[in-house]
């Protein structure tokens, strides 16, 4: 699996932040559209239904400050010893039928912290998976195409959002 912006890609799916487990609730993108987990139940649309996606509550920092806030965070575990789980945030999913659907997930980062330049251009390629312009096999590809245990580094998880938000079809 890898981390992209507030993606987390596997080799068959793509989650809006981290891929969800046990009851928790998140957001799938596949091939044929969304789907919100969680709770035992699931919700689909395709893709021709899905008028938008959004996202809200996400933590957004400058690198400095990410950077300072991830320490503070790791000191405070390391002194308290109380770890906690990464902060949720809301994702928005816009359809025909049902008007505005809302789902909580996990962030995929560690620190839940995204900079503005992942924050813009995941909002930016949520907007164009919903239009088409970015199909989400082109993510699934880049997956399929890297071995498991090689993540990305920053720079090349900013330059494949700009790739997949800049891409004609």
């Amino acid at each position: 699996m890898a981390m992209v912006g507030l993606f987390w890609i596997t080799e068959d799916h793509v989650y809006v932040g981290a891929a969800p487990t046990g009851t928790a609730s998140g957001v799938r993108l596949a091939k044929d559209g969304v789907e919100i987990l969680g709770l035992g139940r699931v919700r689909s649309w395709g893709w021709d239904e899905v008028r938008g996606i959004d996202v809200r509550d996400v933590a957004v920092r400058s690198p400095a400050r990410r950077l300072a806030s991830m320490a503070f965070d790791s000191l405070v575990v390391l002194v308290t010893g109380d770890g906690e789980h990464p902060p949720a945030f809301t994702v928005r999913v816009e359809t025909e039928a049902d008007g505005t659907v809302e789902a909580d997930a996990l962030a995929a980062v560690p620190g839940g912290i995204h900079t503005p330049d992942e924050y813009d251009l995941s909002r930016a390629l949520l907007a164009r998976l919903v239009s088409g312009a970015t199909p989400v096999e082109d993510l699934l590809v880049r997956r399929r195409d890297e071995p498991e245990d090689v993540a990305p580094t920053r720079d090349e998880r900013l330059a494949l959002l700009r790739q997949w938000t800049t891409a004609s079809v």
